[in-house]
This record gives C-alpha cells, sequence and structure tokens, in this order.
C-alpha cells in the first residue's frame, strides 16, 4: 500500500491529528510518531525504536481507533498491561480495553472475552503465555484483529537483553490469527537485534523508525567503590539527598530490603519492590510510587517496566548492571519531563563475578535431552508444548527454553499450529548437542554484555559517547552532562579524546553499521567508534571492543562484507 497520493497523506495525517486531540487531549503529536502512525493506518509491519518516555504507546493507541477490529497488545508483565490500561481516557468516547491474564477468575475471563466479542474493546493486552493457548487464540481470530502490537519487543530477541523464550512462540500467533499487521515497540535496539526482532516476527518488508538515543537532561556519573561498606554508605547517602522521587536498582532482594530500611530508618517513604513479594504488596508500591506516596522505590529490575511517571528525578545502581540495554531503559525512567535529572552507577570490580554468574543459566543436558526424547517420541504425532511439559514432568518455562534451543540449533520445527517435530536428520544426542552449541553462544553474548558494562563504568572518555555508541549511534563529544566532560573541562581539556591526542589516522575505516568479518570471531556488525577503538557485535561471541592500530595492519583480521538488502528503513 505504498504510492498514496500527497492529498490521501495528508487526509491521513488530519485524521491522526484529530483523534489524538478529541479522545486523548494531545494538541500535538510528535513527527515520528505521526509517522509512524501513518504506515500503521497504510496496513505496514512496522518497527519502531524510541527511547524510553518518548510516547511509543501512542503510535498504536491512536490509529487503533481508526482500525475495523480489535488490536491485540502483547505485553510481558501485568502491571504494565494494568498502567496502560489506567491511562487510557475515559468518558464516552474513551476506548474500551480488557487483559486476559492469571490474575482473572473465570467469570472476569469470560467477560473480558464477551467484551471482545460485542465489539466494545479497543485494545486486548495479553501476556505472550496466553497466546500459547488454543482457546485465546481461537477467541481472537473470531474478533479479527486489525493490528497485532509487540511491546518491549527486545524480548523476542536472542540477542536482546531481556530475551523471553514465550516471545518466540508470536510469529506463529500472528499467523494463527490471520496475518494482521505488526508493529513492535521497544526503546533498546541496537542494530542486529533490530533485525533479530523482525527476523522473530516473521515481519514482512517493515518499515523502520529509529528516533535518536540521546537523553540529554540526564546528567551521568559512575562512582567506583573499593569497599562494599563504603559504596553502601554513598548509596544511602545520595538517595537520601537527592530530590525525590528516585528509584534505586540493587543486585539482589537482600540488598533491596536493606538500603529500604535504611532510607526509611532517615524518615524517607521507602519501599522494597522484587519478585520475591506478594503480587498485592507489589501493586501496592507501584501504585504509591506512582501517586507519589512513596519517595524511593529500591528495586531489583523486576520493577519499572513501563512506569510511566514524568517526575523521576534520579535512577541510582547500587551494583554494575547486567548490560548497557538493561541500564539504558532503567536510567531512561528518570528526567521524562525534561527536566534535569541524575543517573548514577555506584560499582566495584567486584560486581563483575556476580553477572557473569546470572549470565550462565542455561537448561541442562538432563532438561534437553527429555525434551528431545519426548519431541521424538510423539515423531508420527506431534505434540505442542503443554503435552511436551506433561510428558517430561518439566515446568512450561523450561520446556519452552529447551524447544527455542532446539529450534534455533535446526534439531527442531515447530508449525504455525504449535505442534513440534523433530528434524528426521538430526539423531537425538546431536540434537542434545547442537542445543548446548547455542546455548553456548548465548552465554557468550550475555557475558560480552557484562564486560561492555564495566567497560563504560571505567571508561575515561566521554559516558554519553560510549553509551550511545553501544546503540550504534554517533556522538561528538563532550556532552557537557556527564562526570567525565566535567573533569576534562575542569583540567582544561575538551573531552573529544581519552589522551588529548588527534584524530587516529584510521579513523572512519570501519563506520558504524558496517558488515564485517573477522578472522577468529566471524561475521559482526560495527557499532561505534571511540578514538583508537571500535565495538563490534559478533554474531557468535557477543561485544568485542578492536584497537584500530592492530586492525590497521593485518587487512585479514577484519573485512568489510556486504550485506543483502533488506526492508526500507527510516530515520
Amino acid at each position: 500500500m505504498t504510492g498514496d497520493s500527497p492529498r490521501t497523506g495528508a487526509r491521513r495525517a488530519r485524521r491522526l491529528r484529530e483523534t489524538a486531540a478529541e479522545v486523548f487531549g494531545w494538541d500535538e503529536l510528535r513527527p515520528e510518531q505521526l509517522t509512524a502512525m501513518e504506515w500503521v493506518l497504510q496496513g505496514r509491519d512496522t518497527l519502531v525504536v524510541m527511547p524510553t518516555g518518548a510516547g511509543k504507546s501512542a503510535v498504536y493507541q491512536v490509529p487503533a481507533l481508526l482500525l475495523p477490529g480489535p488490536v491485540v497488545v502483547v505485553s510481558p508483565l501485568l502491571a504494565l498491561q494494568r498502567d496502560q490500561i489506567a491511562g487510557l481516557p475515559g468518558g464516552e468516547r474513551g476506548p474500551g480495553a480488557v487483559a486476559v491474564n492469571s490474575d482473572l477468575s473465570a467469570a472476569e475471563t469470560e467477560a473480558a472475552w464477551e467484551a471482545v466479542r460485542g465489539g466494545a474493546v479497543t485494545y486486548v493486552y495479553l501476556s505472550p503465555e496466553q497466546l500459547a493457548k488454543d482457546e485465546v487464540i481461537g477467541r481472537l481470530a473470531e474478533a479479527r484483529p486489525a493490528l497485532f502490537v509487540v511491546d518491549e519487543a527486545q524480548c523476542v530477541s536472542s540477542w536482546g537483553h531481556d530475551f523471553r523464550p514465550d516471545y518466540l512462540r508470536l510469529a506463529q500467533a500472528v499467523r494463527r490469527l490471520g496475518r494482521p499487521p505488526v508493529l513492535a515497540l521497544t526503546a533498546t535496539a541496537a542494530p542486529p537485534v533490530r533485525q533479530d526482532i523482525v527476523e522473530r516476527l516473521g515481519m514482512d518488508r517493515p518499515r523502520h523508525l529509529v528516533t535518536g538515543f540521546d537523553r540529554p537532561e540526564i546528567r551521568l556519573e559512575v562512582h567506583r567503590h573499593l569497599e562494599d561498606d563504603e559504596r553502601r554508605r554513598l548509596v544511602v547517602e545520595q538517595a537520601a539527598a537527592e530530590p525525590k522521587p528516585g528509584i534505586v536498582y540493587a543486585a539482589t532482594r537482600k540488598d533491596t530490603e536493606y538500603y529500604a530500611a535504611e532510607l526509611a530508618g532517615l524518615g524517607l517513604a521507602a519501599e522494597a519492590y522484587h519478585a520475591g513479594r506478594r503480587a498485592a504488596e507489589r501493586r501496592r508500591i507501584h501504585e504509591a510510587f506512582l501517586s507519589g506516596e512513596a519517595d524511593v522505590v529500591v528495586a531489583t529490575t523486576a520493577f519499572g517496566m513501563g512506569i510511566d511517571k514524568e517526575d523521576v528525578r534520579f535512577v541510582l545502581h547500587a551494583a554494575l548492571p547486567g548490560s548497557l540495554d538493561a541500564y539504558y531503559q532503567e536510567i531512561g525512567r528518570c528526567g521524562r519531563d525534561g527536566r534535569p535529572a541524575l543517573a548514577v552507577l555506584h560499582f566495584r570490580p567486584e560486581d563483575t563475578g556476580m553477572q557473569v554468574y546470572f549470565s550462565g543459566r542455561a537448561p541442562s543436558t538432563d532438561t534437553v535431552g527429555a525434551v528431545v526424547a519426548a519431541v521424538h517420541d510423539h515423531a508420527g504425532d506431534p505434540a505442542d508444548l503443554d503435552e511436551l511439559r506433561r510428558d517430561t514432568g518439566l515446568s512450561r518455562t523450561r520446556v519452552t527454553t529447551a524447544v527455542n534451543l532446539l529450534e534455533e540449533a535446526g534439531a527442531v520445527v515447530t508449525d504455525a499450529s504449535g505442534a513440534v517435530s523433530p528434524d528426521p536428520d538430526t539423531a537425538p544426542a546431536r540434537a542434545v548437542k547442537r542445543a548446548e552449541e547455542s546455548a553456548e553462544t548465548h552465554r557468550r553474548m550475555d557475558r560480552s554484555r557484562v564486560d561492555m558494562a564495566r567497560a563504560y563504568a571505567e571508561t575515561t572518555g566521554c559516558r554519553r559517547r560510549f553509551l550511545l555508541g553501544y546503540f550504534g549511534e554517533e556522538y561528538e563529544p563532550p556532552c557537557g552532562n556527564c562526570d567525565v566532560c566535567d573533569a576534562t573541562e575542569a583540567e582544561g581539556g575538551d573531552g573529544t579524546r581519552d589522551d588529548g591526542q588527534a584524530v587516529h589516522p584510521y579513523a572512519g575505516a570501519y563506520p558504524a553499521g558496517t558488515a564485517v568479518r573477522h578472522g577468529q570471531w566471524g561475521r559482526g556488525t560495527v557499532l561505534s567508534e571511540d578514538g583508537d577503538r571500535i565495538t563490534v557485535l559478533f554474531d557468535d561471541v557477543g561485544y568485542r571492543t578492536l584497537s584500530l592500530d592492530a586492525l590497521a595492519g593485518r587487512d585479514d583480521l577484519l573485512t568489510a562484507v556486504s550485506e543483502p538488502g533488506g526492508g526500507a528503513s527510516d530515520r
């Protein structure tokens, strides 16, 4: 549906603006929002990458009111679904919305589906787990959805920091629903992750809208500590002293309780939030933070996805994050009102060991072997995930993760109905081995993310340049709003190079986005250049930083390769 006349395009844009104003009260739409909305109305598959707080949800919320059927929104957290529904306008012109999830009683679930069936609902919010159920797919198919939205789309990518196995079944769900247009939304996606999202969701020649990643209002600082006691004391002191409200991210549940208790002891309204707390308690804390009753929430990474609160003034990390993807998303929860905000990372070099430990988790050989055996037992009558779970006695998460690894390794195939069949040319023992090799690739990727997070913490150059370069975005320092640039300026420098030297003679030899091949590490994509170094994301070993000096004399070490053309890309 390309080639619209200027008059048609102008009419479409006018309808979107009018709908945004009349229903949502938005007098203006950002140009990038309007562009993506127009693509959605054209029925185009669309990938949108916008920073946290930039208004991604509007890209489906407004067009939904002009589409001929309900919009399915896949959202990973129940709290996020509740927030999105609560944020919709009420009144007669307000769009109807339901969330179908495990929190509902049987009667509530039936009422939700009745509202969908009766046409009273514009948005249907679901977790990816719900879409693995035949009954859910059947009811949705009857409603003939006009758009399939994947929120937090980085969860579908095995390259992504927040990979969730159930997201890999979404492409099948789309096909079973009659293949409505797909809209994928994410705040954190480097170029290889974007391509992975497109492939894993089965998107058809999608339009890409990627806005800048920079959040100049957020000040970036890092404090390195030698002793844990010193770190704990300074985190508490800073959280107590900074303007409120704020968020402190801690590595463990125990640490969230410790910091919250210390802050409460200073008279602050501080709450500890983690997955170990009851759902009702998590909901209470969530609502207290949004309403302003809580000054500080101390949380594991379980808190914050989808938090729509404009006035958060600081985000402190009390330990090294597992990746810069996660770090960028978490610090993006402050300063959404455009006013100055603060992001500070407090770390010790020893933090790396804990993150590497967390990154090394994968299904055991026994788990994969049990799933392979069950799949082969059903070779003549393929089983779905629920049948495999019953046959193996394993949890649904373990079965799904194992099947995804096996599918990635080419050892099994999942059809449109969700049934899993073995590859006839791969013996069970070989299937297990190939799945283990795939898992090891994931482990290397995760560990390389930890290395990049530590490199950010220890960089002697502009932190904003380093952080944006990780996402493949060029930035010319000094930024004037990070601790390194401030220190460099105080010493009389300009922040453009770590050591004040001239531009490297081989600068520009590998521009960001260049597809390359390394003699040892294979294929990759150049993400950024920083002084005398480039950062490359390799398919098999993850992120690596390479010296331009080392590459200059070795034409065989890193070579540019041509890539086949893809879908349209717009920026």
